[in-house]
């Protein structure tokens, strides 16, 4: 991950990293290591919908506020009731990735 072409920080900066949706904070990780590569730490991390079950930023120092928390559930393939029912698994989302065919390592998201 960069900085797209004409954005810039400049040293003693405050940054705020947002994101829209937050599940495991991989994102917002990268850019903090952008971010590093600066200089700068963020001066926190802020999500539209944290689907995290918590803050994942924690151990960092980082605060994080959220506008909206939401559980997302996991199941086992043998007991997920889209899969009893007939339901494909799919990826939806920005990172690029195969589409699954079922629960990768035994659990849905």
């Amino acid at each position: 991950m960069c900085l797209r072409r004409g954005f810039r920080v400049l040293p003693g900066e405050r940054v705020l990293v947002v994101e829209d949706v937050l599940t495991t904070g991989g994102s917002a990780r990268e850019v903090i290591d952008v971010l590093a590569g600066h200089g700068l730490k963020p001066c926190g991390i802020a999500a539209i919908v944290n689907r995290s079950g918590g803050n994942p930023f924690e151990h960092d120092g980082l605060p994080f506020e959220a506008l909206v928390e939401i559980e997302a559930r996991t199941w086992k393939p043998e007991i997920c009731p889209p899969c009893r029912a007939g339901g494909r698994a799919h990826k939806p989302g920005s990172r690029a990735g195969p589409a699954a065919a079922g629960p990768a390592g035994g659990q849905r998201a």
